[in-house]
């Protein structure tokens, strides 16, 4: 069988490696925004429901992430240090750890469910709409996990096509899921965001087979499977969880951060709760020109590092900053520009499309930020500097976000206005400190390979 392994991604353009996954994140949020849109024709109460039952799913998809993120980037490091066995290692124990992670997540949302979504002060006419809906999206979530630890394998590989034709799939599926259940086509039940959940859940699990199938196809011949019953992984582990729980942290602080704040909105009423839904669905299209771009640096980066090519690394992560600022803040401004003809594509409501279009003003000064943290966070990961983003996070996330968010939200009374003010606060604070870490270069000490001998350090 070919060696794919071979493939220099450290040689790679940022374009080459980065577009597929530019595409694969815009069809994760077509998918997204597909569900927000179809329900919007069916009912706004659903919106709201859905839109905070996904709060709390993204802190659960950020749970998966800490394995996700370690298999990045230590297999991208250990393939620019031409080891691939490592790199196969590595691999198999993340898929049957994130498994295990997924299958028990998977059981507590499903029991618990509805005591999160009354600790969120759910009001209570979306209750049984938001709990049904959790249940069956997170009862599901394993499927998830799988997905997104496959998805890392190959991308680290350089193999980001794959990932997009899979999401592709699953986008198509799932908006012809949509169509069948919400609106009862071809003699099915109208369900709503029953319908939604069910949807969604059929097509991420048609979409893991499939990934499945691009994963022995492309490195099959790097997955030493029998190396699970040799021996306790005990040394794979301790690097996954190196490098993925202060990953982890710092997303998992910025969406437990997010819950808190979802609870003030709820304060405000069902309509700032789905104006912020809408809000968030439109300028996600913005943020996915950081988000892409951060990835496809990290890969970068980590194969630089693992080859040794510090300087490289370093220049790579600052021409990838300045590419994601220009684009997303044009991406911003056009939204903002567009601001009433984009909300009224959701819905007819004036004092939603009013809120709205001011919060989409305000993310002309969001989205620089979001790009700081997006790109600089994700490449001093991957050159192994985890905590640093971890511990500036939590002190930001909650000493401003969070606090602003309430003291301009609710005791000034300016709403979710004050909420995006604080969301501003919160990602150039962090960024700017970022960007003076990355500078400092100390991460040049901190990568998780040992050239000389062949182990890890730590």
């Amino acid at each position: 069988m070919k060696d794919t392994t071979k493939k220099n991604v450290g040689n790679m353009t940022l374009f080459a490696l980065t577009w597929p996954i530019f595409i694969e994140i815009l069809l994760h949020m077509l998918m997204g925004n597909a569900d927000t849109l179809m329900l919007s024709q069916y009912d706004d109460d659903s919106v709201a429901a859905v839109g905070v039952a996904n709060q709390i799913m993204s802190v659960i998809i950020v749970m998966f992430g800490f394995v996700a993120t370690g298999t990045t980037i230590l297999i991208a490091q250990y393939i620019g240090a031409k080891k691939e066995e490592k790199a196969g290692h590595i691999a198999v124990v993340s898929i049957v750890a994130n498994l295990l992670f997924g299958l028990i997540l998977s059981l507590f949302l499903f029991v618990f469910g509805e005591m999160i979504l009354s600790a969120m002060n759910l009001p209570e006419e979306l209750m049984s709409t938001a709990l049904i809906y959790l249940q069956i999206v997170g009862g599901f979530a394993f499927v998830q996990s799988l997905i997104m630890t496959l998805s890392a394998i190959v991308k680290s590989h350089g193999f980001t096509k794959d990932a997009m034709f899979v999401t592709l799939g699953m986008n198509a599926l799932n908006v012809f899921g949509n169509y069948v259940f919400i609106f009862g086509a071809f003699g099915a039940p109208s369900l709503g965001a029953t319908g939604v959940a069910i949807s969604t859940s059929a097509s991420r699990t048609l979409g893991l087979i499939v990934l499945f199938i691009f994963l022995y196809k492309r490195v099959q011949g790097h997955l030493p499977w029998g190396y699970l019953t040799a021996k306790f992984p005990k040394e794979e582990l301790r690097q996954l969880l190196k490098i993925g729980i202060p990953s982890a942290g710092e997303h998992l602080s910025y969406n437990a951060s997010q819950m808190v704040i979802t609870y003030f909105i709820a304060m405000m009423g069902t309509t700032a709760l789905t104006t912020r839904v809408y809000a968030l669905n439109i300028i996600m299209f913005a943020l996915l020109f950081a988000i892409a771009i951060g990835q496809g640096t990290q890969i970068l980066v980590g194969h630089l590092i693992g080859e040794k090519r510090k300087q490289e690394a370093y220049q790579r992560c600052l021409r990838s900053l300045w590419i994601a600022m220009t684009i997303s803040t044009f991406a911003a401004t056009t939204f903002a520009i567009l601001r009433d003809e984009i909300l009224s594509i959701f819905t007819n409501n004036p004092d939603i499309i009013q809120l709205g279009g001011t919060l989409l003003l305000l993310t002309i000064i969001l989205e620089p930020g979001r790009a700081f943290n997006l790109v600089v966070i994700n490449s001093l990961r991957a050159a192994g500097d985890v905590k640093y983003p971890v511990y500036i996070g939590i002190a930001v996330m909650w000493g401003v976000a969070v606090t602003v968010s309430y003291t301009a939200g609710i005791i000034f009374g300016l709403g979710l206005i004050g909420v995006w003010i604080a969301m501003i606060l919160d990602e150039w604070i962090r960024g700017l400190l970022m960007l003076k870490r990355w500078r400092s270069k100390k991460w040049e000490q901190m990568s998780f390979i040992d050239h000389k001998d062949d182990t890890e350090v730590g």
